[in-house]
This record gives C-alpha cells, structure tokens and sequence, in this order.
C-alpha cells in the first residue's frame, strides 16, 4: 500500500520519479504527488486519481527541473483522498519535505501540542503532522535533519516508511523504517529510493533493504549511513545484487499484468522447483529445509499463517502435509491469529506465507511465534523482503516480479514449495512408499508442460465468460484438495471484476447456499476424476434439478459431467494433491475475461492493494 519514489544524484530525478511512480502502481492508490528541487526552488504538484493525471498536471504546471525529487502514490488512511491529503507535505516553513506509507497512531496528540505552539496545518493527514514535528525539533534542538527525524520517530507509535528531505541541504535524503518496506538503489554517485526495487532496476542492480527500526542518510558522493532508530548503534547495510530484470517487470505485449503473469506460471513453477527438485536422483534439495529438518520431523504440528490468496495455497498445503506426511497443520488468518492469543509452544513449526514478505499481520504473526519459541519458517517471492529476514529460515518461490494485483503464478509457486516441502518429510517420515514417492517426484516434474496444455483452453473460457459478464453472484464448489481452488476462484472474480462469489465445499452446499441456486446463478463446479468424483456429480445433479447454470473444471475426456453440465473446461489429468495447480488456470482466466469484459481495471482493481503493509 502507498509507494515511495525518491532521486538524489546527477540525472534529472522528473522522469525517473513518474516512471517510478507508474512501475508501483500494482501496490494500490487513490492519489500521487511529486516535489522537485532545482536548487534554489521547490515544485510541488499532487492529484487526486491516477499517475498520468500527475504527469499531465505537472508538466503543465511546474518547472520538472531537478536533480533531487520525491514522489508518492497515497492510499487513503488519515483524510480521504484529495489534492490537498496527497503526498508530499511540507513543513509550516517550506523547507522540509516528506512523503510516508504507514500510519502514525499518536497523531492527534502531537498534531494539538504542534498548534498550541503556532502550527498550522493543511491536510488531514498524519504525514503533514510528523513533518511539523520533525521542523519543530530541528528548531528547537538545533539539530541536523538526520538526528531530528531519529528524535521525531522516538516520540510516534504506529508504521512507516518515510523519505525526508531539507532544501537548505539539497545533497541529502534521510530515509527510514518500521513496518513498511523501504529500499535504497546505490548507483555511480547518484542513489534512488523506493518501496521495492521495480523503480530503479533499469539504473542500478545493487540496492540495500532497511531492516526494521533503521534509518539512513544518502548523501551525494558519501557512502550510506545506517543507524538504529532507538538506540543510535551503527548498522552496516547488506548490499543485495538483484536478480530481477527489466523485461519481466514489462507487459511483454500481453494487455494486462495479470494476462501475462497467468502465462508465466509454466516457467514461475520450474523456476521454482529448478535444482530442487531432481526427480531422476529421487531428491528434494531445499537449503532451508535440509538444515532445519530436525525442527520439522520434531514438531508437533505445523502451523500456516497467511492472508488472502496465501491462505488458500495454505489450505491446500494442509491437505498435502497431513495426507502425505501425516503431520497435523493448522491454518490460520495471520490478521485473527496475531490477536486471538493462539497457544504456541516451542515444539511447533509455524509457516508463513505472503507473496510480498511484507504483509503486515503475516509479519506480527511471525513475531509473536518467535517469541513464543517456535520455529519459523517463510515462503515468500521477494528477495530481501521482511519475511525473508525475521523467519529463521525459508524458502523463495522464484516466480519473478507480480504486478497484477490478483495473485495468480504467487499461488501457484507457493503450492509448488510446499508440495517439495511435504514431500521431503513424507520420505524422511516414510509415509509414502518409495514407488510412491518417486511418482510424485516426477508427476511435479511434469506439471509445467500440463499448465502450458491447461493455458489452451483459453478461448473456451473467454466464450463462457461473455455468457456470464452481467452476472450478480456466482458460487464456486470443490471438495478435498479443490475446495480451497473454490475459494480462491471465488476470490479472483470478486477482485477484479466485482461480482459477488463465494465458494464452499460442494457437500456444504445442502446447508444453506442451495436456497440461492436457479436459473440465473452461474455454479463453477471442479469436478475432476481423482478424488471425491462420484460425490461431486451427485452434487452436480442437485444443482441441475434446481435449474442452476453449471460450469465445470474437469479431466480432460470427461464425458459424465460433460453431460450434465452447461460448459465444461478441460484440464490434463494429474494426481489429485497436484490438481489445484491446474484446475484452479481456467478460474484465473475466468475471472480476467470478465473483468476485462466489464470494463474493470484488471491490474488495479478498486480499494485494492498489492501489498497489506498496514492494519
């Protein structure tokens, strides 16, 4: 949520901050801003709605000259959105600049005592209020800017990442954080800030990620400084060589984000279980799991945190660990789990999931596991990111940059992890036959070229979706390892298109969601032949008889659900602890083809974020 661009260096910052701001549009915003310093000036203009509604604003309006800049894309928390509520804000005396993502929750009291004192403030917002605070200590303590933001940050509760800068020291930014994710870009005498590295990709691969409760001071020609915020220690940055490229942060001629990154999911799943997986040798290297085997075969239970489309991998990963392993897993919403005082005991294997490692309940979670003594261990995609760093140990899923808002290759890798990682323990536990074993080794192995087979029933799916684009409500149903497929192609059509779906159990459906079902409501049923099969036909029928529309997920060859349903969509057949990665494509491109049909902003749905980096 928010994203935060910041230049200081040799370039023109203008076209590197708007191109910036555009490259974390995905994160979800109501609102941007850009300030500039020529050196002697400074520009400022914000806008309510969209980053080429800035740059048609600025360019029209101010001087874009400056080798020193801030820009921000801003979801409303504090004051709704608006020009004014945009960021950046200025101190009352115009010298300091700010722009934050976070919330400051001692707001109110330290904006009163500021106006007791002379301030005055324009926004509703938190940010314009820590700004004065951090100007009022500046003046009062006679300190430089660095040692004033560490005081300032000393005194608010809440989130932040914030980027700072005084025009009366036009060679410096101070930068900082505590709960929201702030990188920092290191080129040749120049140096680029930003929520993740997606900005300044194309300028720089080195880049270092502040750690909680750390701050910096970037000054042309001058190494980075790095100190904690409480205690003053020096911290020494961890300069990180970035894998990611260019090209994949690009549409590469798809329409959509999330179009492309659909079709990415045959190279995101190999690349994922790449020099991992060696179905050949019968093995399953993964550092973080061969080190920390002990902790997993030792545990009582396995207990999985997550949000939104990681609590659906998840749910699938319970069915797999517990059927395969047979060791018993619980999962949980991170944002219920970190507040309901869960028992955790050092004997238990807490797995968090999030795609960003920012998620912010997902990271409280993982923190109150930790000091409950339980080992914890994270599956996420971005290198660098705070899950990756307070988990003690992990494992990424290498699905390269997601943009689309809607997860799609973050759930299908996140699978493929903990499919490895169940696997491992199923043999070291020896719950699985090595004949079996090794079937799912190569069953796994085999699931990109299937995906890529699964992808073809693209147009089927786009002629269904014109059928059921003006539909209200939808219901999804699975059983077994598909009920959580259910839930999450429930997930993607309220997402992006604005329908309301809900999924369920097919068997639940007796209990209550049948009273829905007539000739109006479309039911995606997953009805693939390995599992519970008879069960979900007899379920089929039931809706049939109630004149409900049936769309069904089935194994390629299908001819009794063919039948009995109105539309069917074929997926390759595969073992049923593997069949979310395939039933669950033709939901994805379901939910994109109506979306798309309906108008919607497929990449940037309404009131979304890509990253919940904030209660």
């Amino acid at each position: 949520m928010c994203g935060i661009v910041g230049y200081i260096g040799h370039r023109e910052a203008y076209p590197i901050l708007i191109k910036g701001l555009q490259r974390l549009e995905y994160r979800g915003y109501d609102s941007a801003g850009i300030a500039l310093f020529d050196g002697e000036n400074t520009s400022l203009s914000k806008t309510k709605g969209k980053v080429e509604d800035l740059k048609n604003k600025a360019e029209a309006t101010i001087a874009t000259n400056g080798k020193l800049g801030l820009g921000h894309t801003r979801w409303a928390t504090h004051g709704v959105p608006n020009d004014v509520n945009s960021h950046p804000h200025f101190s009352n005396s115009g010298d300091l600049v700010i722009i934050h993502n976070g919330i400051i929750e001692n707001y109110e009291s330290i904006k009163q005592a500021l106006i007791k004192r002379g301030y005055t403030f324009e926004s509703d917002t938190d940010t314009e209020v820590l700004i004065n605070l951090i100007e009022e200590i500046q003046k009062k303590e006679g300190v430089k800017l660095g040692h004033a933001v560490q005081i300032a940050l000393n005194q608010v509760v809440g989130a932040y990442a914030i980027a700072v800068f005084d025009k009366n020291k036009p060679d410096e930014i101070v930068v900082a954080k505590l709960g929201s994710p702030l990188a920092i870009g290191i080129g040749e005498n120049e140096y680029f800030i930003a929520s993740d590295a997606t900005p300044f990709i194309e300028y720089t691969n080195n880049a270092v990620y502040l750690e909680d409760e750390e701050m910096a001071i970037v000054r042309i020609g001058k190494e980075i400084k790095l100190r904690k915020i409480k205690d003053d220690s020096i911290a020494y940055p961890n300069i990180l060589e970035l894998q990611m490229n260019l090209e994949e942060i690009e549409k590469g001629g798809y329409d959509h984000f999330m179009l492309k990154e659909i079709y990415e999911q045959p190279k995101a799943i190999l690349d994922t279980y790449r020099g991992r997986l060696l179905a050949d040798k019968g093995l399953v290297k993964m550092a973080g799991i061969d080190q920390n085997l002990e902790k997993f075969l030792n545990a009582n239970r396995i207990i999985i945190v997550a949000c939104g489309t990681s609590w659906h991998a998840g749910l699938v990963a319970e069915y797999i660990f517990e059927d395969l392993a047979r060791i018993p897993v619980e999962v949980e919403y991170a944002s219920e789990f970190r507040y309901r005082n869960p028992i955790i005991t050092e004997n238990d294997v807490l797995i968090a999931i999030s795609q960003s490692g920012e998620t912010a309940d997902t990271l409280a979670a993982i923190k109150l596991a930790k000091e409950k003594g339980a080992f914890v261990f994270g599956v996420c995609n971005v290198v660098g990111s705070s899950i990756a760093r307070e988990t003690h140990a992990g494992a990424y899923t290498h699905a390269g940059p997601e943009i689309g808002v809607a997860s799609t290759k973050a759930f299908t890798t996140q699978i493929t992890v903990l499919t490895m990682l169940a696997l491992k323990l199923a043999q070291e536990n020896g719950t699985l036959s090595q004949t079996a074993y090794h079937q799912y080794l190569t069953e796994l192995e085999g699931i990109p070229a299937k995906v890529e087979k699964a992808l073809l029933s693209n147009k089927v799916v786009e002629e269904i979706a014109s059928i059921y684009q003006d539909s209200s409500n939808c219901l999804y149903l699975g059983r077994g390892y598909n009920f959580p497929v259910a839930l999450e192609g429930a997930l993607k059509l309220k997402e992006i298109s604005y329908i309301h779906a809900e999924g369920y159990p097919a068997a639940e459906m007796k209990h209550g969601p049948i009273a829905l079902i007539d000739e109006q409501m479309p039911v995606v049923v997953i009805a693939t032949k390995k599992g519970h099969y008879e069960k979900v036909v007899s379920n089929i029928q039931e809706i049939k008889s109630r004149k409900g529309r049936i769309i069904a997920v089935v194994t390629e060859g299908d001819e009794t659900v063919k039948e009995l349903a109105d539309h069917v969509i074929e997926v390759p057949e595969t073992s049923e602890s593997l069949s979310p990665l395939l039933t669950t494509i033709p939901l994805q491109l379901l939910s994109y083809h109506i979306a798309v049909m309906r108008g919607c902003n497929v990449d940037q749905p309404r009131n979304l974020a890509k990253s919940v980096t904030v209660e």
